[in-house]
């Protein structure tokens, strides 16, 4: 695949596979739509699933796909399904994509998580909802993210989302209040019992073959993590 980097496959009763896409796709909500389809139709072709985006709004709601992909784009910051041949988006330029899996059924999930979605449980939220569905979610992937040592907050900030989310707590490479997003999902995950966590070793921040808001503001574009199953 040439345009989805860190690629991961996970053989159960489907084949899951895991991807996140190359900067070279703009994905964006502010991008032109003919870019954003033609981003669309590359990872469709690659995968050789239907990508489902979602419309990302800093919650917790975690929405089913269960139209094959059909449907209208859901306002959520979840996304979880049974169905092979669908590819579940989880978009970012600083927040951390989650991507799960229950290999043993088929199950996957991906969610959008930034500071505002760890402190209101995104993570847990969409593996409660996968649970509810009869699925055990097993395996993680934490997809590339601002780090603790680049996210500053301010320190009235860093207390509020740390008291929810201690592990989250943390201080920038300058000396300043921090927060450490990763540590607070991956202390998610383990709270809620799935310890194959895979994550990428990168921060938006810093690696500018990655997009990032904290480091190109409004001209920042998207990635994407996605999660696909297939017999």
């Amino acid at each position: 695949m040439t345009l989805l980097r860190h690629h991961d496959r996970f053989e159960g009763d489907l084949v899951i596979e895991v991807a996140f896409t190359d900067v070279s796709l703009s994905l964006g909500d502010t991008a032109d739509p003919d870019v954003r389809a033609a981003a669309l139709a590359q990872v469709a072709a690659e995968s050789g699933a239907t990508p489902v985006l979602m419309h990302q709004v800093h919650g917790a709601d975690a929405v089913l796909v269960d139209d094959g992909g059909s449907g209208p784009m859901p306002t959520c910051d979840a996304l979880y399904t049974s169905q092979p041949g669908i590819a579940l988006l989880a978009r970012a330029a600083d927040c951390v994509p989650v991507l799960l899996a229950d290999p043993a059924t088929g199950w996957i999930a991906a969610a959008h998580c930034g500071r505002p979605g760890l402190a209101a449980g995104v993570v847990p939220r969409v593996i409660a909802a996968l649970r509810e569905r009869g699925a055990e979610p097993g395996v993680a992937w934490i997809g590339p993210h601002v780090c603790g040592a680049c996210y500053e907050v301010p320190a009235e900030l860093q207390d509020e989302v740390s008291t929810l989310v201690p592990q989250a707590r943390s201080t920038t490479s300058w000396g300043t209040p921090a927060l450490d997003l990763g540590a607070g999902v991956r202390a998610q995950l383990e709270g809620a019992g799935i310890t194959d966590l895979r994550e990428v070793d990168a921060c938006t921040r810093e690696d500018p073959t990655w997009p990032s808001h904290r480091r190109d503001g409004a001209a920042a574009t998207r990635f994407a993590g996605a999660i696909w199953s297939h017999p």
